[in-house]
């Protein structure tokens, strides 16, 4: 009798521990945007025309760049130092349940970077793949982007060669678009600095983010590609 309760004990505590647990670590960020989500469907549909999915390129985007997305009723769902893994893991609360018209998808530069796995480039493909797939299945228009330029990064300088892995990655993406009939805009080329590999200095600080200036880059590019989808 002693015994069973000692065990009934350990496997509540156990229970108890790994609850606490789960509810600290929120790996793929889903309470970011949680309370904004509710706030956000509860509003006529046009508010959220588009999605813009990402991470801290998209985050910082829609900080800096606010009129951008309230002019346009556009959405910002970036979180900074997300992976294509992460984006996967929220793509449901962060896109699906708001029921946009299209998302717009910037992933692979922290999949490039390791920020949580090692990189796979088939496997950041697939993740993106499969956010295409959950889109469309949902009625929802996809746009894909490229990943910008990058020649390292200073949070990981054991990144050697991310220029390779980058263009390898745009390839596929153009590639998987074309084949599949879905829009695809190319921040890279006019971010890319005369070394073809680097974000311009003349559109970042620090060789990964863009700056103001960059982001007007990236609006002109992309704004005409969400018009002509959702008209």
């Amino acid at each position: 009798m002693i015994k069973r309760l000692l065990l009934i004990l350990t496997a509540s505590t156990a229970i108890g521990t790994f609850s606490m647990v789960g509810e600290k670590h929120d790996w793929a960020h889903f309470a970011r945007y949680e309370r904004a989500n509710k706030e956000l469907c509860s509003q006529t549909p046009s508010k959220r025309l588009v999605v813009f999915l990402g991470n801290s390129i998209t985050d910082n985007w829609a900080s800096m760049r606010p009129s951008f997305f309230s002019d346009n009723d556009f959405t910002g769902r970036g979180i900074s130092g997300q992976t294509s893994y992460q984006f996967l893991s929220r793509f449901r609360e962060d896109v699906i349940n708001l029921h946009p018209r299209a998302v717009v998808i910037n992933a692979g530069t922290n999949d490039v970077a390791e920020n949580t796995h090692a990189y796979n480039e088939d496997r950041t493909f697939g993740n993106i793949v499969s956010m295409v797939e959950l889109a469309r299945a949902n009625g929802i228009k996809v746009i894909l982007t490229t990943v910008l330029p990058a020649a390292g990064f200073g949070w990981n300088p054991s990144i050697t060669d991310a220029p390779e892995k980058i263009k390898s990655l745009n390839s596929r993406l153009e590639d998987y678009a074309h084949k599949n009939k879905i829009p695809f805009v190319n921040y890279f080329s006019p971010l890319v600095a005369s070394d073809g590999k680097s974000l311009s200095k003349k559109y970042s600080k620090d060789g990964v983010h863009p700056t103001e200036a960059g982001y007007e880059i990236m609006e002109a590019t992309v704004l005409p590609v969400v018009r002509k989808i959702i008209k």
